[in-house]
């Protein structure tokens, strides 16, 4: 990998990562290229291999389907995952689980960073706060960019070292790897993707009954070869029938319902249950 496709990477990466305000917010940095879907056609435009980084994009995204961060909580650092794991596994000419082999990691070593910088980056808002009390706009502005100047060393300067210099590591690893340990890899990176639906499943999932239409979908795709956006319209379809037989006539329901309770005024002034 060459050193300028190294920082670019290092500056995407940097660029959707959680706290960067310049991508509208979180929106089009955290949730945008942050993603390792998104992540994974970048660093294969960048590298010059799109098929090999949509497919370890969509491996390495599956894993991490269900999570959610939660008051700014991060239980793994999906985009440092995703921005040394991707190019890395392209570099190395390895396979989608490669790419998760290296992302879980270094997901774990992301959760670590990304707390040491949010608590270092505690004392600019004290800093900005003082300085608003004094009127000084100039000395708030300093401080918000100090606040990112930290975040971006921490980003830019980790992931252009480990793309740049880690290549050779990695094709190095993947060939001292025995056929056990690649087998292995092969079968846990089907596994985590079922954990990642699993997770998902149990935040979207209301009733028990409601997994049966969760394997329908499956078994209508299996069996038929349905593309994605037709499983969507019969999702839709599913759904709309659903919301029509529990919902309709629910308004008339409750409004006999209240008609039957209601209380009236007889001649004498008494209130009485009709």
């Amino acid at each position: 990998m060459e050193l300028w496709q190294a920082a670019l990477i290092g500056l995407f990466a940097y660029l959707g990562r959680n706290q960067v305000p310049w991508l509208c917010g979180t929106t089009g940095g955290w949730y945008g290229i942050g993603r390792p879907l998104v992540a994974g056609l970048i660093c294969g435009v960048i590298l010059g291999d799109v098929t090999a980084g949509v497919l370890c994009g969509v491996a390495v995204q599956a894993i991490f389907i269900g999570q959610i961060t939660p008051g700014g909580a991060v239980p793994s650092d999906l985009n440092l995952a995703a921005y040394i794991g991707i190019p890395l596994a392209i570099v190395a000419g390895g396979s989608s689980e490669m790419a998760v082999a290296l992302a879980i990691p270094v997901g774990a070593l992301g959760v670590a960073l990304h707390n040491f910088t949010m608590t270092f980056n505690a004392i600019w808002p004290h800093r900005a706060d003082k300085c608003a009390a004094a009127g000084d706009a100039r000395g708030i502005r300093v401080a918000n960019l100090c606040g990112q100047l930290i975040e971006f060393a921490e980003r830019f300067f980790i992931v252009t070292l480990a793309c740049y210099l880690g290549s050779g590591f990695a094709e190095g690893l993947f060939a001292a790897l025995p056929q056990v340990v690649i087998d292995w890899l092969a079968i846990g990176g089907k596994m985590l993707p079922a954990l990642g639906f699993a997770i998902l499943l149990n935040q979207i999932v209301q009733e028990k009954w409601m997994i049966a239409l969760f394997v329908l979908g499956w078994v209508l795709v299996s069996s038929f070869s349905l593309t994605t956006t037709s499983l969507v319209f019969i999702a839709l379809a599913f759904a709309l029938i659903y919301v029509m037989a529990r919902y309709n006539g629910s308004g008339t329901q409750a409004a006999s319902a209240l008609e039957a309770a209601a209380i009236y005024e007889d001649e004498d002034g008494n209130y009485e249950e009709r």
